[in-house]
């Protein structure tokens, strides 16, 4: 999550602002996958941060 996180703050992903009153801010949330090696063993860890959609 971290190497993610440097990752997006590296590509300046966003930018901090204030909302203006009445509106929210969209929701993210994490979203983690283990990548297997052929013989069932973890090979890696990944993160991923993604924005919540709304219908």
């Amino acid at each position: 999550m971290r190497h993610e996180l440097d990752a997006l703050e590296k590509n300046h992903t966003w930018d901090v602002t204030t909302l203006p009153d009445g509106k929210k801010a969209t929701g993210c949330k994490w979203v983690y996958k283990r990548k297997l090696r052929d013989d069932g063993s973890v090979d890696r860890y990944k993160a991923q941060l993604v924005a919540k959609g709304y219908n």
